[in-house]
């Protein structure tokens, strides 16, 4: 479980590709001082586990279903990455929820500044659209951000300095790719509404149902 609160900005050094998957070698200045083989690292916001650590970085497997719902197949040696290790028990929550299980990937449409800030203009697929909400949360590439505007083809943030000088996100440019997890919340609610336990049990919910069980 990760907070999107983003700890460093790291460097991809080496990508090792097999037939379908990669091994990605990820340097680190700051975060390796408690990192662990088999701990969960969320690199732009994907959950990935550690399989070898040093005192400057690590390695992480990707499989090839990672690959296909997230960016980082475009990854390349020299890429920065941010970078946020798994929550502790007795942290601070910053953020929000958040799973390092992304459920896709969005396209930079714009970046632009206003004042202090930089609004950044994200389009997505209707089905990643339709669990964000105006004044809800949002991780981007792994950090946590609040939805300023939403419409049927993308939606908007607005960045302040502090999250841009401590994450990539403003190095993005328009046509990038980026990893997108909705609010968890959202997505069990949309399930539990929607779900049919006439597949499970056979059996609906109807007048004699609720007669027998002395709703009426």
């Amino acid at each position: 479980m990760f907070t999107g609160i983003i700890e460093d900005i790291g460097v991809v050094r080496n990508i090792k590709k097999g037939s379908e998957s990669v091994v990605l070698s990820i340097g680190s200045d700051r975060i390796m001082d408690d990192v662990r083989i088999g701990d969960s690292v969320a690199v732009n916001g994907v959950c990935l586990t550690a399989t070898t650590v040093s005192k400057d970085g690590f390695t992480a497997d990707v499989m090839p279903e990672t690959l296909r719902r997230s960016s980082l197949g475009e990854l390349k040696r020299g890429s920065r990455v941010n970078l946020e290790r798994a929550m502790s028990a007795g942290g601070r929550f910053g953020g929000h929820i958040v799973s390092g299980h992304i459920d896709g990937t969005g396209v930079v449409k714009s970046l632009k500044a206003e004042d202090n800030a930089t609004w950044v203009t994200i389009e997505a697929e209707r089905g990643i659209l339709k669990y964000i909400v105006e004044k809800g949360s949002i991780a981007i590439d792994g950090i946590s951000l609040t939805v300023a505007y939403v419409d049927d083809s993308c939606f908007k943030v607005s960045v302040i300095p502090h999250t841009a000088s401590e994450t990539t996100l403003l190095a993005k440019e328009p046509g990038d790719i980026v990893n997108l997890e909705n609010d968890i919340v959202g997505k069990y609610i949309d399930k539990l509404i929607h779900f049919d336990e006439t597949k499970t049990t056979g059996k609906g919910i109807d007048m004699n149902t609720l007669m027998e069980n002395g709703f009426i």
